[in-house]
């Protein structure tokens, strides 16, 4: 079966939104979220290859050397599915997008 990258994106703006909320506020979603993220992930188990995880900051290695890069990247998970398709319909009700300050998940099929 096809294997697919999924990649978690979070616009920075959002996420400083979210981070300038009272720390309770953050608890609260976080109470909410996690336990959700878990369910998803048990629900979908059998379509996860890797789980994958968030990511911090990025450095970037480029023709003009090493340095910081700024984007909206911030976890991946690998899934199976018959289609991109069907792997995009995994994440229509995902925590990252209905509960944290999420943007999107986008769905690249691995070619080789």
């Amino acid at each position: 079966m096809p294997r697919f990258l999924a990649v978690y994106s979070m616009k920075a703006e959002d996420l400083a939104r979210f981070r300038a909320m009272p720390k309770a506020e953050q608890d609260a979603v976080d109470a909410v979220g996690l336990p959700a993220w878990d369910a998803w992930e048990k629900r979908n188990a059998a379509s996860l290859l890797d789980r994958g995880g968030m990511v911090g900051k990025t450095v970037r290695a480029s023709k003009n050397g090493i340095g910081p890069y700024t984007n909206d990247f911030c976890g991946y998970v690998i899934v199976e599915a018959k289609t991109a398709e069907d792997a995009a319909r995994l994440f229509l009700d995902h925590p990252h997008i209905t509960i944290f300050p999420g943007d999107g998940v986008d769905i690249m099929p691995f070619l080789t």
